[in-house]
């Protein structure tokens, strides 16, 4: 754990969520207007940016705060006894205001009103599920590195997020705090307030799933050596 203060480990969640989501929206706005309708081109360019911004701010802040970024990585966290539950609440606030920092900084380098609330349609099953096994990819990512090679965290999560947003349906949000954001950007990357409810259920119940898993995993018995015969 940092040796900084509670107070300055929030701050360094809440510019490093901002950063991010500052570079999942912006990102997204830049690609649709460079791609010329071209989704493919524009979900490319969305993804590049984002695993490049995820490796660099996990690399600088994870020093700081531990780089969390994410709500469903904070609780998975405190579940492990590795955050103290009494500061859940200053991390969870700090990645939810980063986000609605950075969603707004995103709309302003780009001429768009500052919030503006999403049209875009992310809704069904085929979204839900796929939630679920983006959070849960994520959350085993990160647990396996950083019990068992913590030095491969940045570049792991990240082409961890690249691909999934190619391989799921809802492009891989699986992060509850960067939902909340897009909800506030009528851009490409944005998602309807009345969807997020399902997503951020649906990422916690992927973050369950593979906290419950990696506890399984590791759970040893008891074993008894056996007396030599004489």
């Amino acid at each position: 754990m940092s040796a900084l203060s509670l107070a300055r480990r929030g701050v360094a969640e809440a510019v490093a969520t901002a950063l991010l989501t500052a570079a999942v929206v912006g990102s997204g706005i830049m690609g649709e207007r460079l791609a010329g309708g071209n989704l493919g081109l524009t979900l490319l360019a969305n993804t590049l940016a984002t695993g490049a911004a995820l490796v660099a701010l996990i690399l600088t802040f994870g020093p700081l705060s531990g780089a969390h970024l994410n709500p469903a990585v904070t609780l998975a966290a405190a579940v492990e006894r590795g955050l103290p539950w009494r500061e859940v609440p200053t991390y969870l606030g700090a990645q939810c205001l980063g986000s609605v920092i950075g969603v707004t900084t995103a709309n302003a380098m780009f001429a768009l009103p500052p919030l503006s609330l999403s049209r875009h349609v992310r809704a069904g099953p085929a979204e839900i599920v796929s939630e679920i096994v983006a959070t849960f990819g994520l959350l085993a990512v990160v647990r396996g590195c950083s019990r068992y090679n913590h030095s491969v965290i940045a570049p792991a999560v990240a082409a961890y997020i690249t691909s999934a947003y190619w391989f799921t349906a809802s492009t891989s949000f699986a992060n509850p705090a960067v939902t909340v954001g897009r909800a506030l950007t009528d851009t490409f990357a944005g998602i309807r307030p009345v969807d997020v409810p399902a997503f951020i259920l649906a990422q916690l119940v992927g973050a369950a799933a593979a906290t419950v898993l990696f506890r399984w995993f590791e759970a040893q018995p008891n074993v008894v050596a056996e007396e030599p015969e004489p």
